[in-house]
């Protein structure tokens, strides 16, 4: 943790946060990890809540189960003890409930305790949940969402029945925000046609919802998988009464609907990456285990916004480029066709004082050059 940050969290340490303005509040997310935030706040939240119940829908359509694995490796808080915090009643996550089905001993089951299909339905009907969607949903072939059915029902018309009456929806990882590796391009992706649950890669207008005709607002939290982090502290915001769903959204997220303290417009993973030195340096490996800059096998760290490099991950002691894997820009909507090939150069993409990064690479780069050239990186797959 930088000293800035450390400074600041020890300044947030004696605020009481249920004071503290939406700004403030968002800067201490920012700054801290679920662990630190949980634990500084305990009594705090205590307070807030006033022992209501939240209850919390986390479905799961096309994808790899990666994201709840993530959040599921967060270590301080665990994600029992985050929801004990909070006071949340996860009522369904397939990955972690119990296998329930329709029939019992031979006979059929028609009530919310062994049938899950039930205790849906009664939670749709109840509302005031909050609905967490992981995994894109298929619209193909033709619209039918037939690519994908779980109990005889399509996991397009399931996300209908839950948004309706959901209070706030979060699309966590890449394929629920933007469609993600699904939606990547292929022989069979029109036919396939998956969907984030609000955009459709960077569309907006593609999104599922708007395929539903359901209007309702999204949080975004892309990433393959997302931060537990991000998870854990958008979800803890909201059920806080801190973001103020729809009004304070405008605000809080930026153009693709991402939290803007996690994945800062003005910022990239590029920033404050561990070997930011060597590519400042022009020392690039062109082989896997060196200790340089991974810019020539692949690194797409300066087009993702994401505070990879302050926030780190496995308990905040390592990231992706750290440990000698090149940044896949895996919070973008357009991941993965806007990063591939994924380990290897992106072709005269990389600009330092105007002059090819190649070139950069063969030439000791003076301080003073350095200082007055390492922010003209210009910006890779946005035309920035």
């Amino acid at each position: 943790m930088s000293t800035g940050i450390k400074n600041l969290v020890r300044t947030l340490d004696s605020v009481d946060f249920l004071k503290m303005d939406r700004r403030t509040f968002m800067k201490a997310l920012g700054a801290m990890g679920a662990a630190t935030f949980l634990g500084t706040y305990k009594s705090d939240i205590v307070s807030a809540l006033d022992f209501a119940e939240t209850k919390l829908v986390w479905l799961h359509g096309s994808e790899c189960t990666g994201c709840s694995e993530s959040v599921l490796n967060a270590g301080n808080p665990d994600l029992v003890q985050a929801l004990q915090k909070l006071n949340v009643n996860l009522v369904f996550h397939e990955t972690i409930c119990a296998q329930q089905g329709i029939w019992n001993d031979g006979k059929l089951v028609n009530n919310a305790e062994l049938n899950s299909e039930v205790l849906l339905e009664d939670t749709y009907k109840q509302g005031g949940y909050i609905l967490v969607v992981e995994g894109s949903i298929p619209n193909g072939p033709d619209g039918s969402g037939r690519y994908l059915v779980i109990g005889n029902k399509t996991f397009k018309e399931s996300l209908a029945e839950a948004a309706k009456n959901a209070v706030a929806i979060v699309a966590v990882g890449a394929c629920a925000a933007y469609g993600g590796i699904t939606s990547a391009d292929s022989e069979v992706a029109k036919d396939t046609d998956y969907r984030g649950v609000a955009f459709a890669k960077e569309d907006p207008t593609k999104g599922m919802l708007k395929e539903l005709g359901i209007d309702k607002p999204v949080i975004n939290i892309p990433g393959c998988p997302a931060h537990p982090d991000w998870v854990l502290l958008t979800l803890g915001a909201v059920i806080l009464g801190k973001i103020k769903i729809p009004n304070d959204l405008d605000t809080l997220l930026d153009n693709y609907g991402r939290p803007k303290v996690f994945y800062p417009p003005d910022h990239t993973v590029h920033d404050n990456c561990p070997r930011r030195g060597y590519y400042d340096r022009g020392e690039l490996d062109e082989e896997v285990g060196g200790p340089g800059c991974l810019w020539k096998l692949g690194c797409k760290a300066p087009y993702a916004h994401a505070d990879c490099g302050i926030r780190r991950w496995n308990g905040s002691v390592s990231m992706c480029t750290q440990a000698g894997g090149p940044c896949i820009a895996c919070v973008e909507p357009n991941f993965p066709d806007g990063s591939r090939p994924l380990y290897v150069e992106a072709e005269d993409k990389g600009v330092l004082l105007g002059a090819n990064i190649d070139t950069v690479s063969k030439v000791a780069v003076g301080a003073a050059a350095v200082a007055a050239g390492v922010h003209a990186v210009r910006r890779m797959g946005k035309g920035e």
